[in-house]
């Protein structure tokens, strides 16, 4: 019999090499935050700005400077323009674009669902959506007049037609987008027509529909200093056409500033409520 030869044990010592884990490398813009690169854009864009100011660059007449723009918002809001209070302004233009927002997120969410889900809802409808939709506003704007008046109810409508389509567009889409496995999977378990819509269709174009949204907000902000051309003696878009006619352009800029703001908290909103309704958005 031949002789059983034992193999000496490994030893376990410092030479041992410990298992690391590799982190796969991003894609795109990655999950850090840009937050701290936005203010220093922000903060970049507003120094070159007094820079072309200050110098003499630009006529004062075209370019104030940011402490005067600044000093202008005191003024309005101590003693209003035009025969209104800075908050009258705002009030009324917020109110314009929220209730045209309401108007055409209640009608365009459930039309694009249906234009996605029925090919005879969207071979009707797609039409005269795609036939408006790339109008620009001032084209109808005449239109407007005619048949509305020049009331609220104008500018309301004007408005609804610009964020409409946007909305409408994205929840189709978001239902064209969804993959048949999921609703094949859902129907192989049982899955009533309602429950189909509720648990499959529906959160699957969420995240097209909010992000229509946003961009139906931009629009609608973009849309409203036309829409206060009409007979307006309130709002902000308003305020910066009667500062124009008077070459005040600090007011202008004061316009322009509160339209930013109004228009960044408007898509801050809806971006928490996407991370708040869509959180797996980006992670799949």
């Amino acid at each position: 019999m031949s002789d059983i030869v034992q193999a000496p044990p490994i030893a376990a010592g410092s030479e041992d090499r410990q298992v690391k884990l590799v982190k796969m490398a991003g894609f795109g813009a990655g999950e850090k935050s840009t937050v701290a690169i936005s203010v220093a854009t922000a903060l970049a864009i507003v120094l070159l700005w007094w820079l072309v100011s200050a110098l003499g660059v630009v006529p004062h007449l075209f370019l104030p400077r940011p402490d005067e723009v600044l000093t202008q918002i005191g003024a309005i809001y101590r003693d209003g323009y035009a025969g209104a209070s800075l908050s009258e302004h705002v009030f009324a233009s917020l109110f314009r674009i929220v209730v045209a927002a309401l108007i055409a997120v209640s009608a365009g969410i459930p039309l694009g669902l249906l234009m996605g889900l029925n090919r005879w809802a969207k071979g009707v409808l797609d039409a005269p959506i795609e036939f408006y939709w790339p109008l620009p506003p001032l084209s109808y704007l005449p239109l407007m007049i005619i048949w509305l008046g020049i009331g609220e109810t104008s500018k309301i409508t004007l408005l609804v037609l610009a964020m409409f389509a946007p909305i409408c567009l994205s929840a189709q889409a978001g239902v064209r987008s969804l993959p048949i496995e999921r609703v094949n999977a859902a129907r192989s378990l049982g899955a009533s027509r309602l429950q189909l819509f509720l648990d499959i269709v529906l959160p699957s174009a969420l995240p097209e529909i909010l992000t229509g949204i946003r961009i139906a907000l931009g629009v609608g902000w973009g849309t409203l200093v036309a829409a206060e051309l009409i007979a307006s003696t309130r709002g902000i878009g308003f305020m910066i056409m009667s500062a124009s006619q008077f070459l005040a352009t600090d007011v202008v800029f004061v316009g322009i500033g509160i339209i930013a703001i109004c228009a960044f908290t408007f898509s801050a909103a809806i971006r928490f409520l996407e991370a708040f309704l869509v959180p797996r958005k980006g992670k799949l």
